[in-house]
């Protein structure tokens, strides 16, 4: 990984968040393994850490970044429903389907695409019959417990162990 593509990088428990950005809009929220911080290059990076680290020691925290407008309707209507969970809570990826009228596994594929992980909550979307699911486009390694992490620290109804 190349810091050189990240306008800030913001360290976390057990994990790192890169951020992209231009003057006026964040592009890509990334997760990384764990890595020091790197300090912002630009004033909306900065804003960006604040936030993310408001977010970190406060799940309540409520984010009002500038996001690029990115992906397919679909993923955004899947993005828009995922935005909806309440703090605390989870879905199941059949009950995002249901609500759209369509299949559980591209929910699972839009939430994979999601380049604002945190600010988009797509861990709050779980496998049914209480397994973990996937997680930003993997099925294991550090980024599902990255996912019981937030859980955990959200305080969620479903704060699994394990996958």
């Amino acid at each position: 990984m190349s810091e050189a593509i990240y306008q800030a990088i913001v360290a976390a428990p057990g994990f790192a968040l890169g951020i992209e950005c231009s003057d006026d809009e964040i592009t890509t929220i990334e997760f990384l393994e764990p890595q020091p911080a790197l300090p912002p290059r630009t004033a909306l990076a900065a804003e960006a850490v604040r936030q993310l680290e408001a977010y970190l020691a406060d799940p309540a925290f409520v984010f009002g970044l500038p996001l690029r407008p990115a992906g397919t309707h679909f993923q955004r209507r899947v993005w828009a429903q995922i935005s909806a969970i309440p703090l605390g809570r989870t879905l199941t990826y059949g009950e995002v389907a249901k609500n759209l009228n369509n299949a559980p596994r591209a929910v699972g594929q839009a939430c994979g695409a999601n380049p604002y992980p945190l600010v988009v909550p797509c861990h709050r979307v779980i496998a049914a019959g209480g397994g973990l699911g996937g997680f930003n486009r993997h099925g294991g390694g550090f980024l599902l417990d990255v996912k019981r992490w937030l859980l955990r620290h959200e305080n969620s109804e479903f704060a699994p162990t394990r996958g």
